[in-house]
């Protein structure tokens, strides 16, 4: 096997790594919330119902900016249903996923259980500008955030929360260009009311910062031509444009799922390149910014043949849906689309891993029993610990290999983040299923003198996963003979493998 190559040079950068970049999604869809977050009566669970056993994975996982209440929920979301007494909240139908939604989770426990999990934590708020509009959106700020002697700041503390909740981060709905959302809208039509709800907000506090939506993937139709009217309307009201993107092996085609971040990279530069048109053709100095508010490994096509068989007269409440049991396979495409946020960290200073808990998540649950660490975990916790501090500019030089969807592709997809203390870590994965890689990186004019740690996560079996019988199947191991020697890095990278190499 040939060796692949870079060169890393402290003059060379992409930027600075935004914290936001490791945020998370917590939307009322299955058992993210109810028996994933919040589970009253389980052995685990605090005074307010929240699982302690999730809870300490949470903050082992390393999330910041925390997405809610949606997603698809958003858009038939009544911000008034859930506040106030949980007891007297009202039952509602969630038309997005078919199920009831009982309300007893709302904003107070949301704000609860970011502080919990720390000072790192950060609301993302979404307003609802589905079946809701520019009036609703202002009561819900002036609810959160406006300090007293208002009737909905005094309604805040009446409810008891004397203290607001300081919300800055702000989506303007979600999903608008999907047909299957609940007041899906042309370009034209969410345009306008997306700036007069952003022009509405910054007169309440100018402080906000607002996400308009982007495209909900690549492949839409309406996809750049959705961005550009948007943002004509939006431009100088709003901070970010949002993407949207999963990845699944279709028809089996492992090769090209390998290689999902080839799309995720490209779809990053087309949305920046239609941003910066729109504002050059506007004349002006300011710079759209961008939201990946919802990426994962996501089985979409088990998801709607499952859709498809639902009884319409049945509303659960809180059905198991999207639960997605990750494997090896799985956490090394998981790890290369965390490499290719990094690579765009100038631009995506914001991202929202899609979800937190049981639904297509990092961590899963049993009713009244463990939590426990999916494969996907471990890359995004060590990524999180890690990848704070300047990106480097990676040019790989690998070799390559053939699929069907994204044509010739590196078989080494790399970055590496320099933290404030001068160290380094190099983030590398190997897309080859059958055979090791040899990895060579020059190292220039950064002191480096010896490997800290070469863990891998990697498996013989691919299909491995954690599970309720088996939860510590699938975990990093330390890898053999890396060096650091004269300026030179060399590794040997496993076989379908996600790598982080810590050097000092």
């Amino acid at each position: 096997m040939s060796t692949a190559r870079f060169t890393l040079d402290p003059a060379f950068t992409v930027g600075e790594v935004a914290p936001r970049l490791f945020g998370s999604f917590v939307e009322h869809l299955g058992r993210c919330v109810y028996t994933g977050l919040y589970e009253p009566g389980h052995p685990t669970a605090d005074a307010e119902g929240l699982r302690t056993d999730v809870l300490d994975l949470v903050r082992e996982l390393g999330v910041t900016a925390v997405r809610y209440p949606g997603g698809n929920f958003v858009s038939g979301y009544k911000w008034e249903d859930s506040v106030g007494p949980a007891a007297e909240r009202p039952h509602r139908l969630d038309l997005a996923w078919h199920s009831t939604e009982t309300n007893r989770f709302g904003l107070s426990e949301y704000i609860g259980f970011l502080r919990k999990i720390g000072p790192q934590a950060e609301p993302m708020m979404a307003v609802n500008l589905g079946t809701r509009g520019v009036a609703e959106a202002l009561e819900l700020q002036e609810y959160a955030n406006h300090p007293s002697g208002t009737a909905l700041s005094d309604l805040r503390a009446a409810h008891g929360d004397k203290e607001p909740f300081g919300i800055r981060l702000w989506c303007l709905g979600n999903e608008m260009d999907g047909p299957w959302q609940t007041g899906h809208k042309t370009a034209e039509e969410y345009g306008r009311v997306a700036a007069e709800t952003a022009r509405a907000m910054r007169q309440l506090d100018p402080r906000v910062e607002l996400v308009a939506c982007g495209s909900s993937s690549q492949s839409m139709p309406t996809f750049a031509e959705w961005e550009a009217t948007v943002l004509a309307e939006t431009y100088d009201l709003v901070d970010y444009i949002s993407l949207h993107a999963y990845y699944w092996p279709e028809d089996g085609d492992i090769d090209s799922f390998l290689a999902s971040a080839v799309d995720m990279e490209s779809f990053i530069d087309n949305v920046v390149a239609t941003a910066d048109h729109v504002g050059a053709r506007l004349k002006s100095k300011k710079r759209i910014n961008l939201s990946f508010d919802e990426w994962n490994v996501w089985y979409l096509r088990e998801w709607e043949e499952h859709a498809k068989g639902l009884e319409q007269g049945d509303w659960p409440q809180a059905p198991r849906l999207l639960e997605d049991n990750y494997s090896v396979t799985d956490a090394v495409v998981f790890g290369s689309l965390l490499i290719a946020l990094l690579r765009h960290a100038d631009r995506v200073t914001v991202a929202c891993l899609a979800q937190l808990v049981n639904v297509i998540a990092p961590i899963l649950t049993e009713p009244g029993g463990p939590a426990w660490r999916q494969t996907t975990f471990f890359p995004f916790a060590q990524a999180s610990r890690y990848g704070r501090g300047t990106v480097l500019d990676v040019r790989v030089d690998s070799p390559t290999y053939e699929t069907r969807k994204h044509g010739t592709t590196d078989l080494l997809h790399a970055t590496a983040v320099r933290a404030e203390d001068g160290t380094v870590t190099v983030f590398a994965v190997n897309r080859g299923r059958t055979d090791a890689l040899p990895l060579q990186v020059a190292l220039h004019g950064l002191e480096l003198t010896s490997v800290v740690e070469h863990s891998v996560l990697a498996d013989a079996d691919p299909d491995a996963r954690n599970t309720l019988a088996d939860p510590e199947r699938v975990a990093p191991h330390p890898a053999e003979g890396t060096a650091l020697t004269d300026g030179t890095l060399t590794a040997t990278l496993e076989p379908l493998s996600w790598n982080v190499i810590r050097l000092a």
